[in-house]
């Protein structure tokens, strides 16, 4: 094997790792507002994902029966769509269950795991336990060759273009927008938020609501590398939780370079091992520096 076939082989695997990134980075985005930024341990997470995920499969199935002229232009509109629902069904889980425990963690864990058992099962008698897979619009489909031997998934281009659009709206919004001040403020000193008039209730619970709206965004990004089951979502909850562990709780950046290494270091242990042993290589990895950094890689400058 030639080096520019070897190169080639390290390039394809590493944008085959891109689309793991986004997902990762998609959850982990939303995990760090809402556990990084509140201290809620959202373990229906995952479940949100799989919401955005059969929203996008019902947008698909709705296209093709109904309006099969709209096959090519239903996604966009699907992503929004997801996003939208999962942003309300997080509203009201917050202001149902989650706003009662604030300041309690392990309860707040044991009650999502209660929804997240609760939304799995809601999955199966409504939807069923198959596995289903949306249709996916033509432009999505197929791979780019910049040059011959180099083959770039559409999909993984188009996945990656979405991460990056949502990962500078969530970083515009905390530092520009009239929420992020509050959210800052919130966590900074929540007393004085109050103090000086800021409703950190409703603060509190838009933030969940977007978090778990970002899970949804998560759960689109992930139809394009994957079929949705019932518990496709929990199967990504314990990586997303690394990647904002590893990153620094409260870091949104430390979430994005986290997520990119990762799924990088996954997706090319994957060539050369099996897909367990390249777990088991990432997980060890993560432990080690974890061990020698526990702040994770960006540590918060807020809470010392």
């Amino acid at each position: 094997m030639t080096f520019s076939e070897m190169l080639n082989i390290g390039l394809m695997q590493g944008f085959a790792g891109l689309s793991l990134f986004a997902v990762l980075l998609l959850m982990g985005l939303g995990l760090a507002i809402i556990f990084g930024q509140m201290g809620v341990i959202n373990m229906a997470h995952g479940e949100f994902m799989t919401i955005g995920a059969y929203t996008i499969y019902f947008g698909s199935t709705l296209a093709s029966t109904y309006a099969p002229h709209l096959v090519a232009y239903y996604f966009p509109f699907a992503i929004i769509a997801a996003f939208i629902f999962t942003f309300l069904v997080g509203w009201l889980v917050e202001w149902a269950l989650i706003r009662h425990l604030y300041k309690r963690p392990l309860d707040t864990l044991l009650a999502t795991w209660g929804i997240s058992l609760a939304l799995q099962q809601i999955f199966r008698t409504f939807i069923g336990p198959k596995e289903v897979s949306p249709t996916l619009p033509d432009w999505l489909l197929g791979s780019w060759a910049p040059t011959e031997g180099l083959d770039i998934p559409i999909n993984g281009m188009f996945v990656l273009g979405l991460t990056t659009f949502v990962s500078c709206g969530v970083l515009l919004a905390l530092h520009k927008s009239r929420w992020g001040l509050r959210v800052r403020a919130t966590v900074s000193n929540r007393m004085m938020a109050n103090a000086i008039g800021i409703d950190t209730k409703k603060t509190d619970r838009l933030t969940f609501a977007i978090g778990c709206g970002i899970a949804g965004v998560a759960g689109a990004a992930f139809t394009t590398i994957g079929s949705t089951g019932p518990t496709s979502g929990s199967l990504y909850i314990v990586d997303a939780f690394l990647v904002v562990t590893f990153g620094g709780a409260a870091s949104l950046l430390g979430t994005v370079v986290s997520a990119f290494g990762i799924a990088q270091t996954q997706s090319i242990a994957e060539f050369f091992l099996t897909g367990s042993m390249a777990k088991v290589i990432t997980l060890s990895l993560i432990v080690l520096i974890l061990m020698m950094r526990p702040q994770g890689l960006f540590a918060s400058k807020i809470r010392r």
